[in-house]
């Protein structure tokens, strides 16, 4: 099934890339750089035709009619975090030679955090070397760190922001913070913007057979509240806080308006668009 789900998940992206290279002519090109919070797998699996956070961004981009065409390439990648993506061959391989990139939105943190020794010094060392690499790459496109979404505690989130921030103060680019918008969501619900994924051996026995038709590689999977309540009570029900279908509209609608005022301003002082 984990091998099943890796080749589906390689044929996706490959046929991103091939999209991205066939429509770059005439469409600003937007890269998006994070963990799994960005590639959203789960939801693809689930639900492949989506819509998915780059379609999200492109479609909410499109009904602003003074903007131009926008193609968004999606290189997000479940359990990446920046040293990962350096000192591998990825960034390298799949990132570097991507055509024409306009705009670079870069989401990291919930890994890092958890992955890089030392973090609160390697952590915004390792995004200064991201950036410099990006702006060797890509010259002539924005490059725009992104605070993270609310994930664990809200003083665990508020540690990777502010170094987050920092960074981009440092490098004198503008910040997307994407954390208050996310978090104003939820005030709505405290868990309608994450999927449920549980492990079926933890269901109770005697639920186990009907859940079949939910279970992905070993695990209940719903996108929403419809087996709340059956299992609610279950301890670590509401634990896995990845984003759900519904998440990625609320980053990808605040991303389309963080981007379309870049855009405009961007078309009236080109100059500024990467310092």
């Amino acid at each position: 099934m984990k091998k099943y789900l890796l080749l589906l998940l390689l044929i996706s992206l490959a046929l991103f890339a091939a999209r991205a290279r066939a429509e770059h002519e005439g469409k600003l090109q937007v890269l998006l750089l994070g963990d799994s919070t960005t590639i959203g797998s789960v939801c693809r699996v689930t639900d492949p035709p989506g819509p998915h956070l780059e379609d999200v961004i492109r479609l909410q981009l499109a009904t602003q009619k003074d903007l131009p065409p926008v193609n968004v390439i999606n290189q997000g990648r479940d359990g990446e975090y920046i040293q990962g993506l350096l000192a591998g061959k990825r960034y390298d391989k799949e990132i570097a030679k991507l055509p024409g990139i306009d705009y670079v939105l870069i989401r990291y943190g919930l890994n890092d955090v958890g992955r890089r020794e030392d973090f609160d010094n390697n952590f915004p060392k390792d995004f200064h070397e991201l950036i410099a690499r990006l702006r060797a790459d890509f010259p002539k496109a924005a490059i725009i760190p992104v605070t993270i979404i609310p994930y664990m505690t809200p003083e665990a989130d508020a540690r990777v922001n502010k170094l987050i921030a920092k960074v981009a103060e440092d490098e004198k680019l503008p910040l997307f913070d994407v954390y208050t918008r996310y978090a104003a969501e939820l005030k709505h619900g405290p868990n309608m913007l994450n999927y449920r994924r549980y492990p079926l051996a933890k269901i109770p026995e005697a639920q186990r057979e009907w859940v079949k038709p939910f279970v992905k590689n070993d695990s209940v999977v719903v996108m929403d509240n419809r087996l709340d309540a059956h299992f609610r009570d279950l301890p670590g029900w509401f634990g896995d806080r990845h984003p759900n279908l519904a998440g990625y509209h609320v980053i990808g609608d605040e991303t389309a308006r963080f981007l379309a005022g870049q855009i405009r301003q961007s078309a009236k002082n080109p100059a500024d668009k990467n310092p």
